[in-house]
Parts: C-alpha cells; sequence; structure tokens
C-alpha cells in the first residue's frame, strides 16, 4: 500500500520564476532552469525541493544542504554548495510563505471536503436563506433562517450556521463549526469544532446561587480573519464581541464577551481573554497567554507565552512573566533569584 499524496504541486516552477515571483536576486542566471516541485526544511531539503535558511544559528546548514534553491539572506549567499540556486532576499522565510501558496494552494485555502459543487442534496437550507452562486455547502451542513452566505465561500460538513447570521464571499467554515448571532466578513476562514456567538460567561449572585445575565450582543468579524479548531468566540453581553481585519487566532483559544481586537494581530494556542478586554492593532500574544477582564493591551504590544495579565499594556511594550510586567523588569527578578539561590547553595556546601 502506497502513502498517500494529500498536498501535490501546482505546478513546476524554475529558479528564475521564483526569483521573478519574490523578488529575490539570483546569485547565478545560469541555474535559472532549476526545477522546484517541493518545499522542505534545510535541515532535509530533496531533489527539486526549495528550502529557507535565516538568522545566525541556521548559518551552518548552509555548507550542508542538498536542495534545488534555496531562499537566504545575502550575507549566506557564498556558503551554498555549488549547483544550488541561491535566491537572496532579505525575508527569506516571508519569500518561502509565498512561494508555498503557489506551490500548494489547497494547503493555503481549505477546499471542499467531500469535492462537491454548488449545494449538496444532503445539506439543511431554510428556505429564507440566501446562498450566492458559487457558494458550496456540503454534506450535512445546515443554514438556518434568514442566514445569508457569499459567494465563493465553502461550507464543510455538519458546520452549523445560525438564524440570520451574514457570511461574506470567499471564506470557510470548516466541519463541526458552529456559527450564531454573527456578522462575517469576506475571506475569513473558521476551522472546523470552532464555536463563534455562544453565549458569553455572564452570571450574577441570586438568592439561590448564580442567575444568568442575558447574552444580546453579537460577534462581527471583519475581512481576512483565521479562526483555528476548537476555538471559541462569546457574542457580546449588550454591546459586540469584535475581531479586526486581517487578525489570526490559533487554536484552543477562547475569545470572550464584549472584547474587542484590532487589526492584525497574531494570537497562539491556548491563550484565554476575558471580558471586556480591548486589544490594540498589530499585538502578539504567545502561547498560553491569560488575560483578566477589562484590561487594555496597547498597539503593537508583545505578551510572552505562558504570562498572567492583571494590568494594562502600554503600546509598543514587550511584557512577560506571571504577573506580567515589563520584560527587562522580569528578567532581572529572575536573574536576582538565580543569584540568591546560587549564594545560598554556596553558603550551605551545596546541602540544601
Amino acid at each position: 500500500m502506497t502513502d498517500p499524496v494529500f498536498f501535490a504541486p501546482s505546478r513546476r516552477y524554475t529558479a528564475g520564476e521564483v526569483a521573478n515571483l519574490t523578488g529575490s536576486v539570483l546569485v547565478d542566471s545560469g541555474l535559472s532552469e532549476i526545477s522546484i516541485e517541493a518545499l522542505a526544511p534545510a535541515s532535509e531539503g530533496g531533489e527539486h525541493a526549495l528550502v529557507f535558511v535565516d538568522g545566525r544559528r541556521n548559518f551552518a546548514l548552509m555548507q550542508s544542504l542538498r536542495a534545488a534553491a534555496v531562499l537566504c539572506p545575502a550575507e549566506f549567499a557564498g556558503k551554498a554548495p555549488a549547483g544550488i540556486a541561491v535566491l537572496v532576499h532579505p525575508r527569506p522565510q516571508q519569500a518561502f510563505a509565498m512561494v508555498g501558496r503557489l506551490l500548494f494552494p489547497a494547503a493555503a485555502t481549505p477546499a471542499p471536503m467531500t469535492g462537491e459543487t454548488g449545494i449538496s442534496p444532503h445539506a439543511h437550507i431554510d428556505p429564507s436563506a440566501h446562498v450566492e452562486a458559487g457558494a458550496i455547502v456540503e454534506a450535512g451542513a445546515i443554514i438556518g433562517p434568514r442566514a445569508s452566505i457569499g459567494s465563493g465561500t465553502v461550507i464543510a460538513p455538519h458546520a452549523v450556521i445560525g438564524p440570520s447570521c451574514q457570511f461574506g464571499r470567499d471564506g470557510y467554515v470548516g466541519p463541526g463549526a458552529s456559527i450564531q448571532y454573527a456578522l462575517i466578513g469576506n475571506r475569513v476562514i473558521i476551522h472546523g469544532g470552532a464555536r463563534i456567538g455562544q453565549d458569553g460567561f455572564g452570571f450574577v449572585a441570586g438568592a439561590k446561587g448564580p442567575e444568568r445575565v442575558p447574552q444580546i450582543g453579537r460577534v462581527v468579524i471583519q475581512d481576512d480573519v483565521e479562526i483555528g479548531s476548537n476555538t471559541t468566540v462569546d457574542r457580546g453581553a449588550m454591546s459586540d464581541t469584535i475581531i479586526g481585519q486581517g487578525t489570526k487566532i490559533d487554536n484552543l483559544v477562547q475569545i470572550a464577551h464584549n472584547v474587542r481586537i484590532g487589526r492584525n494581530c497574531i494570537i497562539a494556542g491556548l491563550s484565554g481573554i476575558s471580558g471586556s478586554v480591548t486589544v490594540g492593532d498589530n499585538v502578539t500574544m504567545g502561547g498560553g497567554v491569560g488575560l483578566a477582564d477589562h484590561l487594555t493591551v496597547g498597539t503593537g504590544a508583545k505578551l510572552a507565552a505562558r504570562s498572567g495579565f492583571m494590568s494594562n499594556v502600554p503600546a509598543g511594550e514587550i511584557w512577560g512573566g506571571y504577573p506580567a510586567q515589563p520584560m527587562a523588569e522580569a528578567m532581572r527578578e529572575i536573574a536576582a533569584l538565580r543569584r540568591l539561590a546560587k549564594a545560598r547553595k554556596s553558603g550551605d556546601g551545596g546541602k540544601s
């Protein structure tokens, strides 16, 4: 039994074509016809493979490369073995990703799982819903009353689009995802198992225990957002939960009610954002970040992985730790603790 090929290249590219497409400089024009049909890490490479090398710690990889072509910065160019097409680019990884999207478009934009086109006879679409021509609704999907789906959008098997939801064009809703009380823009990708628009976690103390506060807001997701598998985005309590244009959210992220996330943010997996947090544009959150409610994270801030935030983060700053603080302060405290531990160990003869 042969291994299945899940992602086949769209076509063959030459090193010269890659140089033109990415704006790279091909060091040896005599190698412009070298064929590129695969992508690989620089540590593995392979025949017809394009690799990239970036960063001083990876410099040693250049001399042992086995590949058809390599994207690298100018200072690495002279270290590649003979016969490998060297493509000089100031941001090799970015150029590599661009070529990857061209070589393997199905890996960059999810495709229908069943291969169906149009509306499957095994989908359930309410008569009052509007599905534009060119949309694909696969078997088992449910489109509720008055919902609308734009042209080019794929609704995968067993996804659920709730009443009156609007989903724009050229997007994707993965298998088993559910969307309710939401307005969603164009080119939005929501991966399988995500939950968009369910109740926010709102309760008030009552005589017999916690009593629910009705959550009557919406979720608004702007263009070009991507939301990972099994991530949850709660609808607002009274105002809306908003995710700004171009923001990318990893798997297993919790976004609570009334959160407002700016444009072009990156939020890594297992992060949790409590209610009514405001996040500026171009913010990066490492994996496992936790934010207490009603905080503000300024534009361009960077939040280190596994950090816990209980105070606002100013724009452009790098914070980390638990509780989180400016990274320079956190590192000084860690260094001080290490000195104390070392001094104690030296003072008791290393028997502690």
